[in-house]
């Protein structure tokens, strides 16, 4: 198969020799303008008005890898890392500025709490929106309905406008929008940092099914918890570079030792 240097094709169902996600020295610039605080020389001779200027970050750089179908990957870093940024890369939002990335079967993202959904429409309607950009038809939709409302556990609400929901009737819906439409690799950002204990079980145990049922998953946490029991395979970044790959427990000691905290306070990354 041949994909262009920065277009990324999902396929139908591919045999198992084929990655589902194959990222090709990968990277991603970013230029970002600001406006600089002037000097008083430099404010005299600019009448009193600011500097435009551009500043290039790069977000990612030439990362390379790739992941079998059925692989739980854990993706790990500090915050800037690049976590985020590859992940909008690999769901077709954020195109490389530079390498190829190939995906192999329906992608279902948990990106950003509530992206895509409409605030005014009610929670109903918004699950009706995002199984149509998912690409199932209408029946598919209502079939699938009465499983994704009672995951989310929202009653009423479901009825009512999403603007009136607090941020962890958001994440449950969002949550539970994204693994019941069926994902062949399914990309989740810190999914389990919002909503209660319960939940963050209940996710936990619908994401676990998903990895029985041989989907691929994406987990990019704070969470060396989440990342431990959830995840077979695991990423570091750090400042947009791939620093190692390999078993979760061995990574995440690695990234911990480079932070200087002990295993014992790596929990409390969770809370970060």
């Amino acid at each position: 198969m041949s994909v262009s240097d920065t277009e990324k094709k999902p396929m139908q169902k591919s045999p198992s020799d084929i990655p589902a996600v194959k990222v090709q020295d990968v990277s991603i610039t970013y230029r970002t303008t600001f406006e600089r605080v002037p000097t008083f020389k430099s404010a005299l001779v600019r009448f009193g008005r600011g500097e435009r200027a551009v500043r290039e970050v790069k977000a990612v750089q030439n990362v390379s890898f790739d992941v079998n179908h059925g692989t739980t990957i854990g993706i790990i870093g500090a915050n800037g890392a690049g976590k985020s940024t590859l992940m909008r890369a690999v769901a077709g939002i954020l195109p490389p500025t530079s390498g190829r990335i190939e995906v192999h079967g329906r992608v279902s993202t948990l990106l950003s709490l509530g992206v895509g959904f409409n605030a005014a429409l009610s929670g109903k309607e918004n699950v009706v929106l995002g199984g149509l950009a998912a690409g199932l038809s209408r029946k598919e939709i209502e079939a699938r309905y009465e499983e994704i409302a009672e995951f989310a556990e929202l009653g009423d609400f479901m009825e009512m406008p999403m603007r009136t929901y607090s941020s962890g009737m958001f994440s449950r819906l969002a949550f539970s929008v994204a693994v019941h439409m069926d994902p062949d690799i399914l990309l989740i950002d810190e999914a389990l940092s919002a909503g209660d204990a319960s939940f963050k079980t209940k996710a936990a145990a619908k994401m676990s099914e998903l990895v029985t049922n041989s989907r691929t998953m994406f987990l990019v946490s704070h969470a060396m918890s989440s990342v431990r029991e959830l995840c077979n395979d695991c990423i570091w970044l750090h400042k947009g570079k791939l620093m190692m790959r390999g078993e979760p427990n061995e990574v995440i000691q690695a990234y911990t030792k480079f932070l200087q905290v002990g295993e014992a306070e790596a929990v409390s990354l969770e809370d970060l």
